[in-house]
């Protein structure tokens, strides 16, 4: 692994933020599309973009307080608005009643408080022609529309110079080859060579891009999964079904188990303020995070498989998740058991049971064999979703298998063959 990508493995949590025209229509970031929106009404949207309640410095103070490490921000989503002065369409935020380019308040106020910044572009376009449709139908069209797409990018990281992660996405309709991406890529490694990708080109990219799902890919490469607060991306003043912070914090924790990031978003109303339960559960995740986050930073793999355990070290709990770290097994206690915790499985000896907090405190405990018994807790949590941290005489391992006891001889996991059961 190269080591531009050092501060991507490590860094664990960011914040994506979807903002655009979509966001004054507050029915999600497709409704153009899924509404058929003609680009004649749509554009009209743009009087009315005043964004008079964007705020950089609160969105990236948002974050860094929180734990984040880096901020994904949209500088032009599929709708083809561009948040940022260009001269390339006079279809963006400068040209509007805003008269701001918001990609550069947030790429100056995340560096003032010490983010790394990531550009998200989408390569499909439903505003300028000839658009992706077009392009599929006509040839000269297609010639028209990869040369607007490359020159756009072009613009985007020279005039945003330097930059840590180009985002792509909306790579409907092509494969690599259809997007010539591999002479994209190669035209912006010219202009920053320092620069990472995610795969949404087509290529594989520098790290992987899991939407709405928490799986680590299989072989391991770095990776962030994406996820919403509650279901959409952009804002839809319709959706009230908003993760809890412990949801939030079970994210984080997955991500951890599996050595990789959570990129958590929020979707700005159409003055640019955040919605009060977004901040809400930021702010108590982030609270968590400073009392706990030894068991989510500078984690070690500790996964499992459900068919084969191959090199998988770790295993799953009725009560939460695991995180490891050298010979640190962290259980981050989800459903609380009450004055007893149980746990089977251990292929190593605890020496040490500490229940973390501000002051952490010693817990007893027996084990036999691979049962350990941890007596003397609290009847009831001690706040929200409490970390156990066990120091062990060896890099932690637990393997418990769908039987109660383990073959002698060659088995599966769990699941005997594949299935639609997800990790």
């Amino acid at each position: 692994m190269s080591e531009k990508m050092d501060w991507f493995v490590n860094a664990r949590f960011g914040l994506f933020v979807h903002y655009g025209l979509y966001s004054l229509i507050g029915r999600g970031e497709w409704a153009m599309n899924r509404e058929r929106i003609s680009s004649g009404e749509y554009r009209k949207l743009a009087e009315k973009f005043t964004a008079e309640k964007f705020d950089a410095d609160a969105v990236c103070s948002l974050a860094a307080e929180n734990g984040m490490k880096y901020i994904t921000f949209t500088t032009m989503h599929h709708d083809g608005f561009r948040l940022y002065d260009t001269e390339l369409s006079d279809f963006n935020s400068m040209k509007s009643p805003a008269k701001r380019d918001l990609v550069a308040e947030i790429v100056a106020a995340a560096r003032k408080k010490g983010l790394k910044v990531a550009l998200y572009h989408s390569l499909n376009n439903w505003t300028d022609k000839p658009d992706g449709a077009d392009a599929i139908d006509n040839p000269a069209d297609y010639e028209k529309f990869i040369r607007s797409t490359h020159t756009r990018i072009k613009e985007l990281v020279t005039r945003f110079n330097p930059i840590d992660v180009l985002w792509y996405d909306g790579w409907w309709p092509f494969h690599a080859d259809g997007w010539q991406a591999t002479a994209m890529n190669d035209m912006v490694k010219e202009i920053q060579p320092h620069i990472i990708f995610n795969g949404r080109n087509g290529l594989p990219g520098d790290f992987s891009t899991p939407e709405g799902h928490m799986s680590a890919p299989s072989p391991w490469r770095p990776w962030e999964a994406c996820m919403t607060l509650n279901n959409h991306w952009g804002y839809h003043h319709g959706d009230h079904e908003w993760k809890s912070p412990a949801e939030v914090i079970g994210l984080l924790a997955k991500a951890a188990s599996g050595k990789g990031n959570l990129l958590i978003n929020i979707g700005p109303r159409g003055d640019g303020s955040i919605p009060e339960e977004s901040v809400n559960i930021l702010n108590q995740t982030g609270k968590w995070l400073k009392k706990y986050g030894e068991c989510v930073n500078d984690t070690d793999i500790f996964a499992f498989d459900l068919q084969e355990r191959g090199e998988h070290r770790g295993d799953w709990s009725h009560n939460g998740i695991f995180t490891a770290k050298g010979n640190f097994l962290y259980h981050l206690i989800r459903y609380w058991p009450g004055a007893e915790l149980i746990l089977s499985g251990l292929q190593c000896k605890v020496l040490k049971a500490v229940l973390l907090g501000e002051k952490n405190q010693d817990l007893p405990f027996t084990q036999k064999d691979d049962k350990l018994t941890i007596t003397e807790l609290p009847e009831r949590a001690p706040g929200l979703c409490p970390v156990i941290r066990l120091e062990c005489d060896s890099k932690p391992a637990l393997y418990l298998t769908g039987g109660m006891r383990v073959p002698e001889k060659a088995h599966p996991n769990y699941d005997p063959c594949s299935s639609d059961i997800a990790l």
